[in-house]
């Protein structure tokens, strides 16, 4: 029985049998002096392109290393064309938000500034950082789309006509989920998450007016904006996606 390396790393590099790739700074030092790996020592890599790899660490310097490549233990496949949008909130919670939507399956990560946003400020290496992250320790084969932080309406206003985007409404308008999601199963989605306080009555008014839009409710209890993120990735996952 092959024992399962100690570490997993993103690569941002093409992948080739009996090829090499090399490590970043950064990795070079958490192999090394986090990990207290040995020349020699398996590794798992991806790049989000050609699928997993089983490498050997063949240089491992103070500044930089090299993993030579053996062989390919998984295929790149398809992933659930998930988006999530999602207006910014405090710093915990949206490293929360990040993590758990990679976790999740995100393919795209938008963050969009809307009336009662009570901050427009976002950290996109953060947020890239924390997806990379995310993705090594739960296996996933690829890193979502991090997205320049835009307003809500610069989002909508060349919203491709065949993803439904699905409005987490918290007024109580909106649909049961199961019930809402239902129909648009293996179709390209996204989820809407307000901001802390909720959606101004202007803003609900304009995206229920939205053709691709279709609220949904999360039920009685008023969710904050990363549990009601995890619901509803969980949701769709469960009932159309890759946990079926």
């Amino acid at each position: 029985m092959t024992t399962k390396p100690r570490a997993r790393l993103y690569v941002d590099a093409p992948f080739d049998s009996g090829g090499s790739v090399p490590l970043t700074k950064e990795q070079a030092h958490y192999l090394r002096n986090v990990m207290r790996f040995d020349l020699d020592e398996a590794v798992t890599l991806f790049n989000g392109r050609d699928g997993e790899w089983r490498g050997r660490v063949a240089e491992l310097g103070k500044k930089a290393g090299v993993v030579a490549l053996d062989e390919q233990v998984r295929r790149q496949a398809d992933e659930p064309d998930l988006w999530l949008l999602f207006a910014p909130i405090k710093k915990a919670r949206l490293d929360y938000i990040v993590e758990k939507a990679t976790e999740l399956g995100a393919s795209v990560l938008w963050p969009v500034v809307t009336q009662r946003t009570q901050s427009g400020r976002v950290n996109l290496e953060r947020m890239v950082a924390q997806t990379v992250e995310a993705a090594e320790q739960c296996e996933r084969l690829t890193l979502p789309e991090v997205r320049q932080c835009c307003s809500l309406e610069a989002a909508l206003k060349d919203w491709p006509e065949e993803r439904r985007l699905f409005l987490l409404d918290e007024s109580g308008q909106g649909k049961p989920i199961a019930e809402a999601l239902s129909p648009f199963q293996g179709q390209p989605a996204a989820f809407l998450i307000g901001p802390e306080g909720g959606f101004a009555p202007d803003e609900l008014e304009f995206l229920r007016g939205h053709a691709a839009v279709t609220s949904l409710s999360l039920g009685s209890r008023i969710l904050r904006a990363e549990t009601a993120a995890v619901a509803a990735l969980s949701c769709w996952q469960a009932m159309g996606g890759d946990w079926r």
